[in-house]
């Protein structure tokens, strides 16, 4: 398969920063805001220099799209690095496990292989197109749960309460991850039946996990069910659901009724 012999490659750069990661988030770190409420990490610009080091160097025709750097080229045709050096960052400078380093290498607009890693919890999740996702090594599937009455949900109780949503969703369970990436890995782990986020997200916070989730059976698109489409453009998409293969439909049908009020 394309691009598989680029694995070895990208999982031993995303377990050396994730290393890295934890030390500074058992030392502590100093932060500041890029602009109003964004904040980044002496950690952040560290494991983004980390990886570009180790891909980049060792892959000088790659292209590079990173959250704390420039693109060395843009997310199209050529196989291009797709980067968030702490995904979850509020909750890594408060000391919240929930942040994960997050890289997939794309080819022809798509994810083929992707690395989520989250060093506090030590868990590892892998995926190569066509061929599985994984975590700490085992396979992966996406829960089997098929209706949102008793689903275990990653999303906001609050935002669901607004839209009048409660009503239909019965004894759902709702919990929040800081990192969209973990979130959506740990659907792919079938621990959580749907992880939802009506906010805009980068390309970076959700390629990674994009493959995860699919190549775990599940399913993946934007609260109106539309496929993601990785804009060599833009590098934004409206919002980002991930479920296990029978929830979805039901899940876009009532997230179709959402009030757009700016709030989400």
């Amino acid at each position: 398969m394309r691009h598989l012999e680029d694995r070895p490659l990208l999982l031993d750069a995303v377990r050396e920063a994730g290393t890295l990661a934890l030390k500074y988030f058992r030392d502590g770190v100093k932060s500041w805001n890029k602009q109003p409420n964004d904040p980044v990490s002496e950690a952040d610009i560290a494991i983004d220099k980390l990886l570009r080091a180790r891909l980049v160097d060792t892959r000088p025709g790659y292209g590079w799209l990173s959250e704390e750097s420039a693109s060395a080229a843009a997310v199209g045709d050529a196989a291009t690095w797709v980067v968030d050096p702490i995904d979850g960052t509020r909750a890594f400078i408060a000391g919240k496990p929930e942040f994960t380093v997050s890289v997939a290498l794309m080819a022809e607009g798509q994810p083929v292989l992707a690395a989520i890693y989250n060093p506090a919890t030590d868990e590892f999740y892998e995926a190569a197109s066509g061929d599985g996702a994984k975590l700490n090594g085992k396979p992966i599937r996406a829960s089997g749960h098929g209706a949102l009455a008793e689903a275990r949900l990653l999303a906001s109780r609050r935002t669901f309460d607004r839209h009048g949503w409660l009503a239909r969703t019965g004894k759902a369970e709702f919990e929040h991850r800081n990192s969209i990436a973990y979130r959506m890995a740990l659907v792919a782990a079938g621990r959580f039946d749907a992880a939802i986020s009506l906010s805009e997200k980068s390309d970076w916070d959700i390629a990674a996990a994009d493959l995860v989730v699919r190549e775990a059976g599940g399913r993946i698109s934007t609260a109106d069910g539309l496929a993601l489409r990785y804009d060599a453009r833009r590098h934004r998409h409206p919002s980002v659901i991930a479920t296990g293969p029978w929830l979805h439909d039901e899940l876009v049908d009532l997230l179709k009724t959402r009030k757009h009020d700016g709030h989400d």
